[in-house]
């Protein structure tokens, strides 16, 4: 397909991910009443049903990455070109940035406040590690496996990964930049975001050595 309409595809797919993140978040926490259970569900629960759907309509145009993380396991995989990985990833940071201005202004926060929001310690950063490795794992093989089923995996995964991961499990590094800009329930203080993004590159790294071994014989064939 055009790498234009790709391009568009992924830049709506993050923008609108990224607005369901904070978005939900902000609702959440607003109608929760200081009760944060309450608040984590809500978001998760808005996170998960918009991955589906924006998977679903989007995964056919582009391959619904919306993930740096995501494009530069495909672009390991040889299965993105240096071009698009670097057309993707850029768009990705950009829109997703462009998500979070669209939720604070929404719900009539200032268009972009540099979150105060600390999310750190070791426990946190392993976190991002292994939410990464988990959802780029599942999306390596079962783009290969379970192709038309990818949606519903990845937005299970991050659905559940909200509640088994200490960091909440931000996966992907250009939500982990536009999350910085919201000093909402969603939010992630700047000086917190380089370490969560090493973190994240490291588990997807893994993921994708490990799906190219356990995918070595179908690929051979």
């Amino acid at each position: 397909m055009n790498r234009g309409r790709r391009i568009v595809a992924e830049a709506v797919g993050t923008a609108f991910l990224v607005t369901a993140v904070i978005g939900s978040g902000i609702m959440g926490d607003r109608l929760a009443g200081g009760n944060v259970a309450i608040a984590l569900l809500a978001n998760t629960v808005a996170t998960g049903a918009a991955l589906v759907a924006l998977i679903l309509v989007l995964g056919p145009i582009s391959g619904a990455h919306f993930n740096p993380a995501v494009s530069l396991s495909a672009l390991c995989q040889r299965d993105l070109s240096w071009a698009d990985a670097i057309a993707y990833i850029s768009t990705q940071l950009i829109s997703g940035c462009a998500g979070a201005v669209i939720a604070n202004t929404m719900f009539g926060e200032a268009a972009v406040s540099v979150s105060r929001h600390a999310r750190n310690g070791a426990g946190q950063v392993f976190s991002e590690v292994v939410g990464a490795f988990g959802l780029v794992l599942i999306i390596a093989i079962g783009a290969r496996v379970r192709p038309q089923m990818v949606a519903f995996a990845v937005a299970g995964y991050i659905t559940a990964a909200y509640w088994f991961t200490a960091s909440t499990s931000f996966a992907n590094p250009a939500v982990t930049v536009a999350r910085s800009l919201s000093d909402t329930f969603a939010g992630i203080r700047p000086r917190d975001v380089p370490l969560f993004i090493l973190a994240q590159l490291a588990g997807a790294g893994a993921a994708t050595l490990l799906a190219a071994w356990l995918l070595k014989e179908q690929r051979d064939d």
